[in-house]
């Protein structure tokens, strides 16, 4: 079913990347709101009808998802703008935008619906059971798995969030509907009514659905750090450049899918033809943004790699900070030799959750060193590090 009416609707030859995926989020958004319409009329006549408040509740759930539909694709016809003098880096985060706007939206009516099922608990109704009520929460359950089912495909498609949410949410809402289902056959054999529980049990799920997609849409929007596979990939691709021997200081921005700027260090032989190093750049920045879509901004830092003095004393450095067993690195060594001392100088990476002081690691490093190397002595820059650089 999700193949055809991507055939009908988004596949096209003569469409770039770009507009493919915003076709696909404007067909996404669009089979949300039809689905989701059926489902609430359906569930809301047929709440009313046999005086479900579970029911009705499940029924306004669907509207909300309708109209998460709707946010849907106008957050996408919005992200899909092309940048512009007031926007130069694109608007691809009104994805994120709208995604937090719909959660929001889910968050009042859950507690609207908490407030509505906590009334009913207190001033419970007779229910009236019949075939038509059952038939159309059955109808709402394989409806509800299908778009899941569906959402899931769209989002392996586009790399899109909001579809990511959005598949989760179905799959809570045929957890809520199962929950309602019960509710109305524990009444048709035992008379017990437990509706109004089962409405707060699902006004409970919605809550925490939208609970989830606030988490979800605020974490771009302030600036999460990019995926531990992104960062990987990233390694692998710029060390397998022959003429990089290191990158380190990695920064990426994220201004919603497809709109990605980064910039790293590259490390590069100090005595090689500075012109070469500078296409070898040139090349790694073009092949960035055309094999990952990442617009790529690289700064050269030269690195000395044959004298074997300044190369001792680098390993030296090297394995006192693995001795010390706290997930260190360095990076930018250089050695300044002097008549009565040397200078080394160079950066040095703290994991994120590093507790020691800049102060005691410089002291016990410098302890270390000078059991050996009394004439060294150390110039050091402490990054923070917030990316998992794990190769």
């Amino acid at each position: 079913m999700t193949e055809l009416i991507l055939k009908l609707f988004v596949y096209n030859k003569e469409r770039t990347r770009v507009q493919e995926r915003l076709r696909l989020g404007t067909v996404g958004g669009a089979v949300g709101i039809v689905v989701n319409a059926i489902l609430a009329v359906a569930k809301a006549a047929a709440g009313v009808l046999f005086g479900s408040i579970a029911l009705v509740a499940d029924a306004a759930n669907n509207i909300t998802d309708a109209a998460s539909g709707i946010i849907t694709l106008f957050g996408f016809k919005l992200a899909g703008k092309e940048p512009d003098s007031d926007h130069p880096y694109g608007h691809g985060r009104m994805e994120y935008i709208s995604g937090l706007v719909m959660a929001f939206v889910v968050l009042l009516l859950g507690l609207s619906l908490f407030k509505s099922s906590f009334e009913r608990i207190l001033n419970p109704e007779t229910l009236t059971v019949s075939f038509i009520s059952i038939g159309v929460m059955v109808l709402g359950i394989a409806g509800k798995l299908w778009l899941s089912v569906f959402y899931k495909k769209m989002q392996k498609k586009t790399g899109s969030a909001t579809f990511g949410a959005a598949s989760a949410d179905s799959r809570n809402d045929v957890i809520s509907t199962l929950a309602v289902l019960v509710s109305t056959l524990v009444y048709a054999f035992t008379q017990l009514n437990i509706d109004g529980y089962t409405g707060l049990l699902v006004s409970i799920f919605i809550l925490i659905s939208a609970i989830g997609l606030i988490r979800e849409t605020l974490d771009p929007l302030l600036g999460q750090p990019p995926s531990t596979e992104t960062v990987q990939e990233i390694y692998q691709r710029a060390l397998g450049y022959e003429g990089i021997l290191g990158i380190h200081d990695l920064v990426v921005h994220d201004y919603g899918p497809g709109r990605k700027f980064m910039s790293f260090h590259a490390e590069i032989p100090a005595k090689g033809d500075i012109l070469a190093s500078h296409d070898l750049i040139d090349n790694v920045e073009r092949d960035f943004k055309q094999e990952m879509g990442i617009e790529t901004v690289i700064h050269i830092d030269p690195i000395v790699t044959d004298d074997p003095d300044v190369l001792k004393l680098k390993e030296l450095v090297a394995r006192i900070l693995q001795e010390m067993g706290e997930g260190l690195s360095f990076h930018d060594f250089r050695a300044v030799v002097g008549p009565s001392h040397t200078n080394l100088i160079f950066d040095i990476v703290l994991p994120s959750d590093y507790k020691g002081s800049d102060k005691q690691l410089k002291e016990k490093l410098d302890a270390a060193l000078h059991s050996t190397h009394p004439e060294c002595f150390t110039v050091i820059t402490f990054d923070r590090s917030y990316i998992d650089v794990t190769i």
